[in-house]
């Protein structure tokens, strides 16, 4: 009995640790700089945190009665030093007294360059509206590394729109 008990066990873990891990899509909001008029962003699952993001369609954008679907492709992030020399070098001089007798002293530090920290990644999204006359939307993304960010915009009516997620 207890050998079938943890046979069941160790089949159920296996097929567990195959089971595809689920995440929800990202929600986010755009708003229209010009009238104020809010809108909702959702970016499917996946689409900000890989640069190889799921082919075809990955966002859908809903602004008042305007549905725009369409795709955003983020750039890998780049490390980037900050600008300092490659390699800090300090020295220090100091004289005084010590127990009413005179001394002095001498310093030096050298230190390695800075860490390298990752950049927000940077990307694009394209959507439009279904119909004979599509509406477009081109936006500008940067995205951080907990999958948050920002966008600008531009409506092919030449709205400009704010987006944040």
């Amino acid at each position: 009995m207890l050998k079938a008990t943890l046979t069941c066990l160790g089949c159920a873990a296996l097929l567990a640790s195959c089971a595809p891990t689920l995440t929800a899509p990202t929600l986010g909001r755009i708003v229209n700089s010009g009238t104020g008029q809010e809108g909702t962003v959702t970016f499917l699952s996946g689409v900000l945190w890989s640069s190889g993001a799921p082919a075809g369609n990955n966002v859908t954008i809903q602004i008042g009665n305007q549905s725009y679907v369409g795709r955003a492709v983020l750039l890998d992030a780049a490390a980037v030093l900050p600008a300092r020399s490659a390699l800090n070098v300090g020295v220090g001089f100091g004289a005084g007294f010590w127990d009413s007798a005179p001394g002095w002293g001498f310093g030096s530090r050298l230190s390695t360059p800075p860490t390298p920290h990752v950049t927000l990644r940077t990307g694009n999204l394209i959507a439009k509206t279904a119909g004979i006359n599509p509406l477009t939307l081109t936006c500008a993304l940067q995205v951080d590394a907990s999958q948050h960010g920002i966008g600008d915009c531009t409506g092919s009516d030449g709205a400009r729109y704010a987006m944040q997620f």
